[in-house]
Order: structure tokens, then sequence, then C-alpha cells
């Protein structure tokens, strides 16, 4: 299972963000477990089975910018409740370590492997080396994204909807070599190859994929 904790970097200086980001990522797929709600202040938290939706919520919480993320991998208290808050288990404590060993980091994003009983020294090792290489991945990936000009959302953006080059550039009014030009300099190419490594990674550290 994964659980994700995000808190608003500056939040004693800034407008509190947590409804708008709610509500940006509740929009972003069915959710597999729990919804994303305020846990506490500025302090978001949702949790999914799903290596995608992780995928998709740093994604978001990056492009929202002022937000700082912390992902638990391991087993969680069954049954799940309806409220994220009121969950327990192994993974909720490794994403409060994580988001609180965040804070430090440049790319304010950290994974972290709970606790998971029964596992050999073997099995361990292979997981929390698969969580520092998801961590690694997801920081790179970030970075991408950062990067990314406004131009540049503007043609990912069309063609993450599923419009072919040429349909983008005929819905913007630029030539296509332009938007050529901005799939080249967005890093669109690069980050479809990011994605399956954050989520190979993901799925390998809670076990779920052979390394």
């Amino acid at each position: 299972m994964y659980v994700i904790t995000a808190d608003q970097v500056g939040s004693r200086r800034e407008a509190d963000r947590v409804p708008e980001v709610l509500t940006l990522l509740a929009s972003l797929r069915p959710a597999r477990a729990n919804p994303f709600e305020r846990t506490a202040g500025d302090e978001i938290q949702g949790v999914t089975t799903d290596p995608a939706d992780v995928l998709a919520v740093v994604g978001s919480l990056v492009r929202a910018e002022r937000w700082r993320v912390g992902i638990g991998i391991g087993p969680v208290d069954l049954p799940l409740p309806d409220s994220p808050r009121a969950g327990r288990g192994p993974a909720f404590i490794a994403a409060r370590t994580a988001v609180r060993e965040a804070h430090p980091s440049p790319g304010q994003l950290a994974v972290r492997m709970g606790t998971t009983p029964g596992l050999d020294s073997s099995s361990r090792e292979v997981r929390e080396r698969h969580t520092r290489y998801a961590e690694s991945a997801l920081l790179l990936y970030a970075r991408l994204l950062r990067a990314r000009t406004p131009e540049g959302w503007e043609v990912t953006d069309l063609l993450a909807a599923g419009a072919s080059q040429k349909e983008a550039a005929a819905h913007l009014g630029i030539s296509a070599s332009a938007v050529s030009q901005r799939v080249r300099r967005s890093g669109w190419f690069e980050q479809a190859g990011a994605e399956a490594l954050v989520c190979h990674h993901l799925s390998v550290a809670d076990g779920r994929t052979d390394p």
C-alpha cells in the first residue's frame, strides 16, 4: 500500500491552498482506496494501492507548486477506514517520517518503507533498495516537470489528452515545427520513460513485482 502525505510549504506566510489542491487531486482518476483529505492544518493525506496513482499525485503536486511530499510504502491495518485520518499501520508511519525528512531536501520529496512483518533479510534489502531508487526516480521526474515552461505545458497537456502533434498545432494556432520544438524542450518523451521507471521501483518496493 502507498500512503501519501503532503504539506504546504510556507503556509504561515501564504493563503490556505488545501481546498484548491484537494479539488485538483479528486479529479485525477478513480481512487483505489481513500480519497485525499485534510488531516491537520496545512497537511493532506491519501492512500492508494496503485503506483500509477502515486505518480499522478506527485506530478500534480509538483505542478501546483509549494508542496512537500512524503510517501510511505508498506502494510496498513485492514479494513481501511473511510477516512485516511483514522488509518494505522507501517505505511502511515513511514509517510509521516518521509514528509518530515523531505523538509531539508531540495526536491521537497522523500520515500520511506514501513516495517513489513515476516520479510526475510534478503527480501527486505531488495525492497529498501527499490524504495531508494523510487525516491531518486521521483526526484528526477519532479525536476523535469519543474523545468517545463508554460508553453511546454500547453502542448503536453494536449498530447496527454490524446491529441496528435498536428492537432495540437491546429488547436494552438502555431506551426507543426513549433509544436515539435516545444515537445522536445518539454521533456515529453523522457517523461514516459521516467514514469515507467518510477512505477517499477514503487511496485518492487511494495513487493508487487519481482526486481
